[in-house]
């Protein structure tokens, strides 16, 4: 199979197409250091990817989960109440990409998950009867995403630091379906993606692609990519202006690494039938959605400029943010290290660490540790107030990100490509992860103790333009559920 063959798009698919077509000659095949050993079983867990990975590595002294290099976020519409047999030619069309490339990183993981907006082309009964309720509140697990209280919608706090160009209101998505591609292989993310598609080919060969009476349409598609070093790639390759401060160790566009092993729960913790003494539903084993979870996806804009280049005030002089600021928006004050001398080249991080604060601890301090930040230090970080609500009493994560950066230009107000923040992950309800957002905001904080703007986290850099839950079932419901009981 030529990759460049298959490295094309149009429409929906030019999102996620060229991105994977720029990181052709950027990105590398790793060699992973352990295969994981033969599974007989697929897991119930869609997402439970940690029996086909190898295992984490420790890299200064940190244990870090490093994912498929490359994700497709590939979202859909539906025309009509999909039926039994598109249930059929849907489990089939899965069963085909799992039989045309192996299931691990080196092929590929495909996983599909249902908002809303599907679930009410279905009889009401016939939902509430499946789906799952918050322990707490009693509420459905699925609701439909609200704006974050930074987020460009009318009602919310106006970011005085927030430039123009990145003023972009939040749209609350309305697809029916969310794929969810993954491999180490561009190549094959694209392949995959344009057979779901209707390129009627798969691995170089004539496939005829699914078909549904429902009338399935691909509405975006974009490309998410999680390597070390690549964002930095990016940044020199296209002659980006802050290029020189990305740390060239860094999966991440902002210098910081985000897949601590700590950080993140396992997969069966934040599914509805729930693990590891965490349980925020009444889903029970054995109910149709019991090892389900909610996927939310929203779709970030990243004003690195700002991050790294015009952080503050003019009038303050150095207008730069050095490493020791940087990591106090990220994670919390006071820093866990000291910067070099030279707190900006290549992100500024302390020379005696291999990679120069790349890969710091997510150390939990507890739940109030944002609260007495701001009235300490008169500052919050963006790890502590997420830690408001992310974890449990004993520091147990309730949530399993899988975000990294994004390159290409939608929804941005200059038609450029721009870094960004592919966020996704899987929560035990839309609730838990609407509260988690507005902690991360804290703008109660903000408020109650007068903070200002550049000392509040990391919101002022940040701008969600799209948002959308969904729900990803169990495998083996996997195939537009519920339409057995219509």
């Amino acid at each position: 199979m030529s990759r460049r063959g298959v490295l094309r798009g149009g429409g929906a698919l030019a999102g996620a197409a060229g991105t994977l077509a720029l990181l052709e000659n950027l990105a590398w095949m790793p060699e992973r250091v352990a295969w994981a050993d033969e599974v007989a079983a697929f897991p119930d867990v869609q997402f439970e990817l940690a029996p086909f990975m190898p295992p984490a590595q420790t890299i200064d002294g940190v244990p870090v989960a490093l994912p498929p290099v490359h994700t497709a976020f590939v979202t859909a519409r539906l025309a009509f109440r999909p039926t039994n047999g598109d249930q059929i030619r849907m489990e089939s069309a899965l069963r085909t990409i799992e039989t045309t490339y192996p299931y691990s990183p080196a092929g590929v993981f495909t996983h599909v998950a249902y908002s809303d907006n599907y679930f009410n082309r279905l009889p009401d009964l016939v939902v509430a009867a499946a789906m799952p309720r918050t322990l707490s509140g009693n509420q459905p697990v699925l609701k439909r995403a609200v704006p974050g209280p930074t987020d460009v919608a009318a009602g919310n706090r106006v970011l005085e630091l927030r430039r123009a160009e990145f003023n972009v209101p939040v749209r609350l998505e309305n697809n029916d379906i969310l794929f969810t591609v993954r491999s180490d292989n561009p190549g094959i993310v694209a392949d995959v993606v344009n057979w779901l598609s209707g390129s009627d080919s798969l691995k170089g060969h004539f496939e005829p692609s699914p078909r549904f009476f429902a009338g399935m349409t691909i509405t975006s598609s974009r490309a998410m990519f999680v390597q070390r070093g690549l964002p930095r790639s990016i940044a020199n390759s296209q002659r980006l202006p802050f290029a020189s401060f990305v740390n060239p160790n860094s999966p991440m566009w902002m210098g910081f690494a985000d897949q601590q092993v700590d950080a993140s729960a396992p997969a069966r913790n934040v599914t509805f039938v729930g693990g590891g003494g965490i349980k925020l539903t009444n889903s029970q084993a054995g109910n149709y959605f019991d090892n389900g979870s909610i996927q939310h996806l929203s779709h970030v804009l990243l004003d690195l400029q700002q991050f790294y280049v015009d952080g503050r005030d003019p009038d303050e002089g150095d207008v730069r943010e050095p490493f020791s600021e940087r990591l106090q928006y990220m994670f919390e004050s006071p820093e866990q290290v000291r910067e070099d001398a030279d707190p900006f080249t290549d992100g500024g991080g302390p020379r005696n660490l291999g990679t120069r604060g790349a890969f710091l601890p997510n150390v939990f301090r507890g739940a109030g540790y944002a609260r007495q930040s701001a009235q300490q230090f008169g500052r919050m970080g963006h790890i502590s107030q997420l830690h408001r609500s992310g974890r449990t009493s004993d520091g147990k994560p309730i949530h399993l990100r899988i975000d990294g950066p994004g390159f290409d230009a939608m929804d941005t107000t200059t038609g450029r490509n721009t870094p960004k923040l592919q966020f996704s992950g899987y929560f035990p309800s839309a609730d838990f992860f609407a509260t988690l957002r507005r902690n991360q905001a804290s703008v109660d904080l903000l408020d109650e103790f007068d903070l200002e703007e550049e000392d509040h986290g990391i919101e002022r850099f940040i701008t969600a333009t799209r948002r959308q839950n969904y729900l990803i079932p169990p495998r083996r419901h996997r195939a537009f559920p519920l339409i057995e009981f219509t």
